[in-house]
């Protein structure tokens, strides 16, 4: 429900529906793609009956088009996880006849004539074609040639809980909200998702904070605190709710950094709803994912680098080696001092 003033400047409630993007129903209830299933069905079983009717027993085929009408009705109305039944099963036959181990190299490249390969009967992994090819250090997503080269930016956010507000309150956040959606001109994606905290290892840091801090008093606070986590640990799963607000730059707008621009564009537009955002940059970016790519993987402490970084090391420090002839010489350098002879004056 949203709140709306009326001309006596007195708010009342419209009911909005959920499902905006729902289909519209055509005929008895039925959207215009179940028609289109229960009438092609509906044909096949005409011809089916003009070719089967002066074969077959009449009651067999009776029995058997009520049975596959049956279905085909079902296969028309039902729903699964969400999604039409027919859909649902076009996607389980789309990913059971997909490959299971997919890769980033040329697995299609022929080795030369002169190189003898030996026979295999295992299935090689098919090429895996990701939707983004690369992560600048702003935190710009490339996108692949598909899209005709366009970028992305995202937002991390924070959530805000209407039922706390007044309704003069929520109507104002819903207007702040709605202005924002009114301002999209190109793609905009926001997930909503809960990943798990580990609790147990913030309880294992405290504590072994606590023995270096000098203060007892200080120390007994942090020490109960790290028992009340670890407590809690133990009794609940706790969950952590986390906004990203992805941004994509249109076809038309030129530059190297219009996709952050957007991202910018909509921190300094969602502000206005008490919420704290920022856009990411790349370390932030490529860290959020991979968290959706596996959220159930503890996060590294050192974070990960961004695709295009130079990672680079500290070169070892070597010593120098003494060969067998050498050897004399140094222990003659750092042999002991003789002591001095005087003469007589």
């Amino acid at each position: 429900m949203s709140p709306t003033k009326n001309s006596e400047d007195e708010w009342y409630r419209a009911r909005i529906p959920a499902d905006v993007d729902a289909p519209d129903k055509v005929v008895y209830g039925l959207t215009f793609r179940q028609l289109a299933i229960l009438a092609v069905a509906a044909l096949l079983g005409y011809g089916a009956w003009n070719a089967l009717h002066t074969l077959l027993p009449i009651p067999g085929l009776i029995g058997a088009f009520v049975v596959l009408g049956g279905l085909v009705f079902g296969l028309a109305v039902g729903r699964r996880d969400g999604l039409p039944l027919d859909v649902w099963l076009l996607a389980g036959l789309r990913h059971s006849r997909s490959p299971r181990a997919l890769t980033t190299t040329d697995t299609t490249a022929k080795a030369p004539d002169w190189v003898q390969v030996p026979p295999s009967k295992m299935m090689l992994p098919a090429p895996l074609q990701l939707p983004a090819d690369a992560i600048s250090a702003d935190g710009q997503i490339s996108l692949t040639d598909r899209t005709g080269g366009m970028t992305a930016a995202m937002v991390a956010a924070t959530s805000v809980n209407l039922a706390l507000r007044t309704a003069d309150e929520q109507a104002a956040l819903i207007d702040t909200f709605g202005r924002w959606l009114n301002s999209l001109a190109t793609p905009t994606q926001i997930v909503v998702s809960a990943q798990p905290v580990d609790l147990a290892s913030c309880a294992r840091n405290l504590a072994r904070a606590a023995e270096r801090l000098p203060d007892p008093a200080l120390a007994a606070a942090c020490t109960d605190h790290a028992q009340f986590l670890a407590d809690l640990a133990e009794r609940r799963d706790p969950l952590r709710r986390q906004v990203l607000i992805v941004t994509r730059a249109g076809r038309g707008e030129r530059g190297e950094h219009a996709a952050r621009r957007r991202a910018d564009d909509t921190v300094r537009a969602l502000s206005g709803l008490g919420v704290t955002t920022r856009a990411l940059d790349g370390a932030a970016v490529t860290a959020a994912i991979a968290a959706a790519a596996d959220p159930y993987r503890p996060p590294r402490p050192g974070g990960l680098a961004a695709p295009d970084a130079v990672i680079t090391a500290a070169a070892p420090k070597t010593t120098p080696k003494t060969t067998p002839k050498t050897a004399p010489r140094i222990a003659a350098k750092t042999a002991a001092p003789k002591p001095h002879r005087r003469t007589p004056s």
